[in-house]
């Protein structure tokens, strides 16, 4: 079961939009649901002038997919499908299934109207910034209400399929490439002229081309991080439960956040006295306060010290990427979805479930994926639980910054720690990587 749910705001404006260049959201600010949406047109001319973006026509791209055929179809996304299509390489001309090279073309559901924002960010981000480990933009559509993006195509799917839905499990040293890659990419975002903070890290957002090079993919949420003498900015709450860091789910004024917090203990005491009246099968079953309890555990300890006292907003910091970096980092490491509300112990999340491991050496090894059969270096393991321990600090202030965490994690592929070590039964055989594919959106 995918429990992986996106956190939104209902009381969400437009202010978010990202401001590569900076005047590209003029348009867009104060739109309500009653008024009529942005022209085509006049979305088209806040594409950066700057960017190599190839601006497709509707037609070429319907001729490219097949006319968006199933069999064409990779997957679905929160604002829109995937298809598979195929241009020529030099004139990006609509080819012949196995003519030129294989794309991926995200094709936005017209009645989304949040995702012409994300849309507009991905054209902004991607359009500009280059990097061996975010997925190449290479054009977009933008004609009456069609909204699509055209992307490299990334034959190994997500890291999400990958570590969940793959028969085949990949290997330790794999796994090492991938989180090192990752980690490229948030620092470079991180340490832009102007911070950009990606605020949707998540392991169905991380790509893999043929050799296992790991890219981030999907910029809608993204967004420019502070300036000058800003140390963080306000903003609504987006992201994905069990990545997205406490401290920004926590988003909202300050008395309403009390109020909703003295509602829901209210609640969680009721439910919990009557739950003790239930037979043991059912109480297994039943658990009121399991959705909240990473929210309410981390929340409660780093609310008011990470509020505006002017404002009533949380605060929102590159810091925020770095915890949920420390997710997929335990996600690689254990082998576990970062929310399982099957998961024993009514620990549906995973930080919950680890954490009591992660600061002891020789426990941290119970948490490891066993579908790894043994063969994994301890010290890697051991040195990578507590750099999760660190990004996974309450206090945002006390993570490291992104280029101390790609640091420790290059400094384990150095040649004095690269003598791989496995941990306990030598005799397990290790599984060859075979190629998987799966129907997600995550090929885009």
């Amino acid at each position: 079961m995918d429990t992986n749910h996106e956190l939104t705001n209902v009381f969400d404006d437009l202010s978010d939009v990202p401001s590569v260049p900076q005047n590209s959201t003029s348009n867009l600010k104060g739109t309500s649901n009653g008024e009529k949406k942005t022209s085509s047109a006049a979305l088209d001319n806040h594409v950066p002038v700057s960017c190599s973006l190839k601006s497709f026509s509707f037609n070429d791209l319907k001729t490219a997919t097949k006319n968006f055929r199933s069999e064409s179809f990779l997957g679905e996304g929160g604002f829109g499908c995937v298809f598979k299509g195929w241009i020529d390489e030099n004139t990006f001309a609509p080819t012949k299934p196995g003519v030129g090279i294989v794309v991926a073309i995200k094709k936005l559901k017209i009645e989304s109207y949040q995702g012409h924002k994300e849309w507009l960010a991905e054209v902004n981000y991607l359009g500009q910034l280059r990097h061996d480990n975010l997925v190449k933009l290479i054009g977009y559509c933008c004609e009456s209400d069609n909204r699509l993006l055209v992307y490299e195509f990334m034959p190994r799917g997500s890291l999400e399929n990958h570590l969940f839905r793959s028969v085949q499990p990949i290997s330790w040293t794999t796994r090492m490439k991938i989180v090192i890659d990752v980690a490229r990419g948030i620092s470079f975002l991180h340490n832009l002229d102007t911070h950009v903070i990606y605020r949707d890290l998540k392991a169905s957002n991380v790509l893999l081309d043929s050799e296992f090079n790991a890219k981030l993919s999907d910029f809608g949420l993204a967004r420019d991080g502070p300036t000058g003498d800003n140390t963080h900015v306000s903003t609504r709450v987006v992201g994905t439960e069990g990545y997205a860091a406490p401290e920004y789910v926590a988003t909202g004024d300050t008395s309403i956040f009390i109020f909703s917090h003295f509602v829901f203990f209210v609640f969680v005491l009721y439910h919990l006295n009557n739950a003790r009246k239930l037979p043991s099968k059912e109480q297994h079953h039943y658990h009121p306060c399991k959705r909240q309890g990473f929210v309410l555990d981390s929340i409660l300890k780093s609310s008011f010290c990470n509020s505006n006292s002017n404002t009533g907003h949380w605060h929102l910091t590159t810091k925020s990427d770095v915890y949920s970096f420390g997710v997929v980092l335990l996600e690689l490491l254990s082998g576990k979805r970062a929310l399982d509300e099957d998961r024993p112990g009514f620990l549906d999340s995973l930080v919950d479930w680890a954490k009591p491991f992660l600061s002891d050496n020789r426990r941290v090894l119970r948490i490891m994926d066993t579908r790894l059969g043994g063969q994994y270096s301890k010290k890697e393991a051991q040195t990578l639980a507590a750099l999760v321990l660190q990004c996974l600090y309450t206090d945002p202030k006390n993570r490291p910054h992104m280029k101390d965490v790609l640091t420790t994690l290059e400094q384990l592929q150095t040649p004095n720690n690269n003598v791989r070590r496995t941990h306990h039964r030598m005799d397990h055989r290790v599984v060859k990587h075979t190629s998987y594919h799966h129907k997600a959106k995550a090929h885009i």
